[in-house]
């Protein structure tokens, strides 16, 4: 199968590159990193590549919080006006198979549960709740304590930033793309993904990537509210064998389908910090207190369908992988 990689140079692409490759396809990367044409925005770039392509994994794309809300037109260009213009022309040269690379921040906050109320969606996190150190959302009924648990692919979105409504966004534009057209098109909505060649030193990177930059400069983690927000860590491996297994499966034509893809093993951001600092040798991390407004307080994965589905399953246990990491060489960009 000769597939398409947007983003085939980057963190996540050069891994689903890597893994394609070993399974004996034929990937073909289109990164503006390799090629400054390669640009998903232009639609002369995007036909060219698409010529003898079986289908097409789109990774390319804009991540993380980004420094301010002066980003968004960035995001917006780059995320959903690059997907459009892929799926445009993905539909003029009868392309009709689509990964997409998802993510979880389309959910904003992951699944409660009240002892009284059952399973509730709280709102927004209020900034005198914050910066009075209460992180934990309350039951919007009763105001009560709240159970976090994993959240499954048919929970009601609600992204909370700029990045989480273009990934949205994206996954709408391929769904009417694959009802348009008859095609088949999968979102991996990745957690938080990590592993060597992470980028490193940037608004736009992930929290494991502040963290060892931190340590490479001999400096302690500095980790967010009180370091016991959830989140699931998935090595990078494993989202890119999961790519490849989206690839290959036996389509559902018209439609999208969307699959998280964790370690379906929740850990805190503490833990993370303290993980990383003990593999690479460093000072400890320091719980400061400190917040961002869009960030979400718990969400972690239920990949129970992508397993079932699909037969796949991560195979880098948390320790193993976090070992590495901390020791991995990082991208400069």
């Amino acid at each position: 199968m000769r597939v398409l990689v947007t983003g085939g140079a980057g963190f996540i692409g050069s891994h689903v590159v890597e893994a394609l490759r070993a399974r004996g396809h034929e990937p073909v990367v289109f990164d503006v990193r390799t090629d400054p044409t390669a640009d998903v925005r232009s639609p002369d770039a995007v036909r060219g590549a698409l010529s003898g392509v079986d289908s097409v994994c789109h990774q390319a794309a804009m991540v993380g919080l980004g420094a301010s809300f002066a980003d968004a037109p960035e995001y917006v260009s780059r995320n959903d006006l690059g997907t459009a213009v892929l799926l445009a022309a993905m539909a003029e040269a009868g392309v009709r198979r689509l990964v997409l690379a998802g993510s979880m921040v389309v959910y904003g906050e992951g699944r409660y549960a009240c002892a009284r109320h059952g399973v509730v969606r709280p709102g927004p996190r209020a900034v005198t709740d914050l910066a009075a150190g209460r992180f934990d959302p309350a039951c919007p009924v009763c105001g009560a304590d709240l159970e976090p648990g994993p959240v499954g692919e048919d929970a009601p979105v609600d992204p909370r930033n700029v990045y989480a409504t273009t990934k949205l966004a994206q996954e709408h534009l391929a769904a009417a793309w694959a009802r348009s057209t008859g095609g088949s098109a999968v979102s991996l909505r990745y957690h938080n993904v990590y592993g060597p060649g992470m980028p490193r030193d940037t608004p736009y990177a992930g929290v494991a990537s502040f963290f060892r930059s931190a340590l490479a400069r001999g400096e302690a983690p500095r980790v967010f509210e009180d370091g016991r927000q959830r989140r699931d860590f998935v090595h990078v491996r494993d989202v890119a064998a999961a790519n490849v297994a989206a690839l290959t499966a036996e389509p559902a034509a018209g439609a999208l389908t969307a699959y998280n893809t964790g370690s379906g093993t929740p850990h805190t951001v503490g833990e993370t910090a303290r993980a990383l600092a003990a593999a690479y040798g460093g000072p400890d991390p320091v719980v400061t207190g400190e917040y961002r407004l869009g960030d979400v307080r718990h969400i972690t994965a239920d990949s129970s369908r992508l397993r079932a589905e699909l037969g796949w399953k991560p195979e880098v246990a948390f320790e193993d992988g976090m070992r590495e990491f901390a020791s991995a060489g990082p991208r400069g960009d």
